[in-house]
């Protein structure tokens, strides 16, 4: 690469930085072409984009950006994964390749403004996905009103059940 089209490089990095959910730092040393490749179309497939970068270009890109924060967390080879939309899917995605395969070492992780080290990022990725935590809230609020009518329409059975047995016991009377 030329100067100029490092310098293009790092202004369409720095432009797709600033417009990241979150970005999760990984150092890929180890990892073959296959593996790596395996990795990509997960992360993409998950809503994010697994990118191999000089650190010195990185750290150019990440510049008057929210997430310079972690500027002086990576070391060593590079590969960064930047998410637009749900950061969590893409952190699922790095923590179960990390563990079936040792070789790559999640570093760091920005989301918003908020700085991930790498305990971070495997709590982040143990949180349950979206639509089981809407199930859960749905579940949570129409709960209390499954209660009450179960309460109110308990009510006029029980009443039944009196009347019932005040009329019994007037024909065990007679």
């Amino acid at each position: 690469m030329n100067r100029d089209q490092k310098q293009a490089f790092v202004e369409h990095l720095h432009e797709d930085l600033v417009a990241s959910d979150g970005v999760f730092v990984t150092n890929y040393i180890g990892l073959n072409v296959e593996e790596i490749t395996q990795l990509r179309a997960n992360i993409k497939q998950a809503g994010g984009r697994y990118q191999v970068i000089k650190n010195t270009l990185f750290r150019r890109a990440l510049q008057d950006t929210d997430i310079c924060a972690i500027e002086n967390l990576f070391a060593g080879p590079t590969a960064i994964a930047a998410v637009k939309g749900d950061p969590i899917a893409v952190a699922k995605v790095l923590v179960g390749f990390a563990k079936s395969n040792e070789r790559l070492g999640i570093q760091c992780g920005i989301i918003k403004t908020h700085v991930l080290d790498e305990k971070g990022i495997y709590d982040l990725a143990m949180i349950p996905s979206r639509d089981i935590l809407l199930a859960r809230v749905l579940g949570s609020v129409s709960a209390p009103i499954s209660n009450l009518v179960g309460l109110l329409l308990a009510i006029p059975r029980q009443l039944v059940y009196v009347f019932k047995a005040i009329e019994e016991r007037k024909k065990q009377e007679e």
